[in-house]
């Protein structure tokens, strides 16, 4: 018979350790400004908004926007690609519209992201190469706009940018959401950027709330 894996031991040198006693602090803090706050939790979850961000560490979702847990449904993978191919970020997506019902669909990318900076170079990667592909579809889809900018970081931040109205474009065209929009929802899809260097969300004005308002490739 398999046994059982030891306990983490409570010694204060395990790292796990620090993440349990963050918890404790954490949910008591919780409770003592709303003692039935994990009660209403615990019975389900009506999120208004579904984020589909990046994976990055840096960009935490609920907290740069200061809501707590049940207040948004979240899909998070390396910089914030929705592709069609991916049914790991698809059934997230059905999941939300067609059960949770949330109305707004954020696609937030972020200034300096990591994956962004690796499409960018022209070494291989290993088994991200297949992922970066799509970034560097964006890029070349928008080369001339992007190698007429002179300054590397701004070349950069408008890839990060430009990927970002990419990826609305995609969610607006998958089924789900063509069909969610063909049978009257109201549902709409966003493009953000987040910045790391001062914590503030910029509105990329590329807002889709119709099958005709999806934009261009």
């Amino acid at each position: 018979m398999k046994k059982d894996p030891p306990p983490i031991p409570m010694n204060g040198r395990h790292p796990l350790e620090k993440l349990f006693a963050r918890n404790r602090r954490w949910s008591e803090k919780i409770k003592k400004a709303n003692p039935d706050f994990f009660t209403e939790l615990s019975r389900g979850q009506k999120p208004e908004f579904l984020w589909i961000g990046c994976a990055d560490s840096r960009v935490a979702s609920n907290q740069i926007v200061d809501l707590l847990p049940g207040k948004m449904f979240v899909h998070r993978n390396i910089a914030n690609l929705v592709i069609h191919t991916d049914l790991n970020c698809l059934s997230v997506l059905q999941y939300g519209v067609e059960v949770l019902k949330i109305k707004h669909i954020i696609v937030c990318g972020h200034y300096g992201c990591g994956g962004i900076q690796a499409a960018l170079q022209a070494k291989s990667m290993g088994l991200i190469d297949a992922w970066l592909q799509h970034i560097r579809d964006v890029y070349r889809q928008h080369r001339q706009e992007l190698d007429g900018i002179q300054d590397e970081k701004k070349r950069f931040d408008r890839l990060c940018e430009l990927n970002v109205i990419k990826q609305v474009a995609n969610v607006s065209t998958t089924t789900t959401v063509r069909r969610a929009w063909q049978a009257g929802r109201e549902l709409s899809v966003h493009g953000l950027i987040y910045s790391l260097e001062d914590g503030i969300l910029k509105d990329l004005q590329v807002c889709v709330d119709g099958i005709c308002e999806i934009p261009a490739p």
